[in-house]
């Protein structure tokens, strides 16, 4: 069997408080010097501006500067590249993340699980679809920070997906629980799961100490956890997950259900 290779990058960064144009220049000059060849790069939860309740200070529309520099960023790299940040529609604020392939292709995931003890419920309307997308032979599902702690929406139904992927803002206080929460996402979807978090301090006093990961189907992390400022490399091999999962067939005795989106107004 050929083997499929996934050489990912993350980018565990501080973020500049509600200041796109100073992430995006920061951020710009990470990617310009990338030190290995990458498929699929990772930015973090709202990358334009740290975890902010005021959206209206740093949204923009869909399809503006923070699309198009997503775009020339996939092109110069030719990667995936993919990340949250606050867009404005309908008269509503999102906390979107956006899949962008070198070829200047888009989609994206609205982050469905609000962090209500920040009060994000109150400022953002939450998302009703997850999204799935197939990019050099991986089917990668990637999600939002808060998102990991609900296991029925991150659910592998059917092996849908081979990587689950979330970026985040996390504090550093509950740090054992997102590192708990990764491996046991992992474990349960028979599947490759990256974290990917920011580190320093935000406007709000809280920090953030990074400890992104790559964690395979058994839980492992592959990657060295740390608290820097750096841009974290991982290849994962495709082969090992089809054989394991041949081996340890458990998703086959998965529950069925459906799940029922409540709160949303047609």
């Amino acid at each position: 069997m050929t083997e499929q290779l996934l050489r990912v990058a993350l980018v565990q960064t501080p973020l500049y408080w509600e200041n796109p144009v100073a992430n995006l220049a920061m951020l710009e000059e990470k990617l310009a010097n990338l030190t290995h060849p990458v498929d699929l790069i990772v930015l973090p939860e709202m990358f334009t501006s740290g975890f902010t309740m005021n959206p209206a200070a740093v949204a923009e529309p869909m399809h503006l500067t923070t699309h198009r520099w997503l775009r020339q960023m996939a092109a110069q790299t030719g990667a995936a590249i993919t990340g949250s940040y606050v867009v404005k529609e309908n008269g509503n604020f999102y906390n979107r993340l956006l899949w962008v392939a070198p070829d200047g292709a888009t989609d994206h995931y609205d982050k469905r699980h609000l962090f209500r003890m920040g009060d994000e419920n109150k400022h953002y309307t939450a998302g009703t679809q997850r999204i799935v997308k197939t990019w050099k032979g991986w089917r990668i599902c990637p999600l939002i920070c808060y998102d990991l702690r609900f296991p029925v929406w991150s659910r592998n139904a059917d092996l849908a997906y081979d990587l689950l992927l979330y970026v985040a803002n996390w504090p550093s206080t509950r740090n054992t629980v997102w590192q708990t929460l990764l491996r046991a996402r992992a474990i349960e979807n028979q599947c490759y799961t990256i974290g990917l978090n920011r580190t320093g301090t935000d406007e709000n006093g809280i920090e953030y100490t990074g400890c992104s990961g790559v964690f395979d189907y058994l839980g492992q992390n592959f990657t060295v956890e740390t608290n820097a400022e750096t841009i974290i490399y991982a290849t994962l091999p495709q082969n090992p997950l089809t054989y394991y999962r041949e081996e340890f067939p458990s998703y086959l005795d998965a529950d069925n259900f459906s799940i029922k989106i409540t709160g949303v107004t047609e």
